[in-house]
Order: C-alpha cells, then sequence, then structure tokens
C-alpha cells in the first residue's frame, strides 16, 4: 500500500482542489491519504467530502516535521509520501513511483513548475530536475519506503525549519538509493507572490548554506521568518 501523507495548516481551500484529483490519480492502486492537521488549524478542513481512503489525522503540535511523523506512525502502507497541500502530482504520479522502485530506487523526489508563467520561476523550476544543493526540498515530493524511513528515524522533530533538507542528508549519508523523477508536480507560487523573486531566492540561498553549515534550527527558523512571509505556513 502507499500512504500519503500531506501535512496541512489552514489548507481547506488546497485541499478541496487535491484530494479529488489525488484520489483519481491514485485509483488501480492500494492507497490512503492522510491529512496530518496541525494542533491551530481553524478552517474545519475535515468537512471536506472525502472517500474512505482519506484520513483527519489531528496532531498535537504546528511542525511539520512532527506533523509528517505522527501521520506515518498513522499509517498503513508500505511506501511512503510526503506531498505538500499546495502541490499537485501528475497524473502517472503513482505509476511513476512504483517503477522507480521497483527499478530497485529506495526513495526518490520529482521535479515541478510553478504555477505561474514568470520566466525566472522558470529557471528555477528547471534545477528542480538536477541534483543540487537544493534537492530534497518539500516541494519536490518526497517518496521512500517505509522500512528506510524507519532505519533513518523519521523526521528530526526539533528541526523547526529544514526538516527536509535534513532528512535527505542522513539519506545521502547512509547510502539511500533514489531518484529525480522528471516529470513535473505544479508547485504554488504564492511564496514568490507573497514575496518577490530575488528576495525568495537569496533567503533560500542564504537558509541552505547556514544549514550546510551547522546553523542551529532555532537561528534559521528565526531568520527564515524575518526574511519570508509564508501565507498559511505550518512552521
Amino acid at each position: 500500500m502507499v500512504s500519503i501523507i500531506i501535512p496541512a495548516h489552514n489548507e481547506r481551500h488546497n485541499l478541496t482542489k487535491l484530494l479529488g484529483y489525488l484520489e483519481q490519480v491514485c485509483l488501480g492502486y492500494p492507497f490512503e491519504i492522510i491529512i496530518s492537521l496541525s494542533a491551530t488549524n481553524k478552517d474545519n478542513s475535515k468537512m471536506i467530502p472525502v472517500s474512505d481512503n482519506v484520513h483527519f489525522l489531528e496532531c498535537d503540535k504546528k511542525s511539520r516535521a512532527i506533523q509528517m511523523n505522527q501521520g506515518t506512525a498513522r499509517a498503513k502502507g508500505d511506501i511512503l509520501v510526503f506531498l505538500h497541500a499546495d502541490v499537485i502530482p501528475p497524473s502517472t504520479f503513482m505509476e511513476d513511483i512504483i517503477r522507480a522502485l521497483t527499478a530497485g530506487e529506495e526513495a526518490g523526489f520529482f521535479s515541478y513548475r510553478f504555477d505561474s508563467d514568470n520566466f525566472f520561476l522558470k529557471i528555477n523550476s528547471f534545477f528542480t530536475g538536477l541534483d543540487t544543493i537544493f534537492t530534497g526540498g518539500g516541494d519536490q515530493c518526497l517518496f521512500i519506503r517505509r522500512k528506510v524511513f524507519d532505519k533513518l528515524g523519521g523526521f528530526k522533530e526539533n528541526q523547526s525549519v529544514m526538516e527536509d533538507f535534513e532528512f535527505f542528508g542522513r539519506m545521502k549519508k547512509n547510502g539511500v538509493r533514489y531518484k529525480i523523477i522528471k516529470n513535473n508536480l505544479l508547485v504554488s507560487a504564492r511564496k514568490y507572490e507573497n514575496n518577490s523573486y530575488v528576495r525568495v531566492n537569496l533567503s533560500n540561498l542564504l537558509l541552505v548554506i547556514l544549514f550546510k553549515f551547522g546553523c542551529s534550527s532555532e537561528k534559521l527558523k528565526n531568520l527564515h521568518d524575518k526574511l519570508i512571509h509564508v501565507p498559511n505556513r505550518i512552521n
């Protein structure tokens, strides 16, 4: 079974668009979708009409790492997929994942494009298909065999930001085989629209560099919150 875990905080609008489509994409495969709602979620996301394959989980804290770990604890699948609420997967999403894992990969990510015609965002999108210092970000939709995820100990719950990069770092240190699937997810450009292209890119670069040099999670979070306004953010 494939367990798709979606951490969410006040994402009813995006979840309403995503869930019906996601269930159609998953038809023909054993799957479940777990929506890990933050402890302070207030938008009645649980009222969205869904099938029996979709489960809402009320988490005890507001933290993407904790919400994803608690979603995993509830999950029944031997394949885990971590998807953001504002990301739409391609129609061959499940097929792509199964094919990669059957071919011997233990984990993987997707390239993506933005829901914007901004030329500079198209440049960003191009690099998501390459293995760079930015590989492993949450928008790329990590999929991984559960036994590998469990062996690595899940997401680091005291990592209040960059939890995805921290986990990817442990993947690489432990020699986990992974693939970047060049079949674009559709990612919301809302972070760029609420800030600016230059501001977000420079912020991302600075945060990644500081993270690589061992800057503490608390300092990274404080810097992130000063630099970037993210609507409906979890962290």
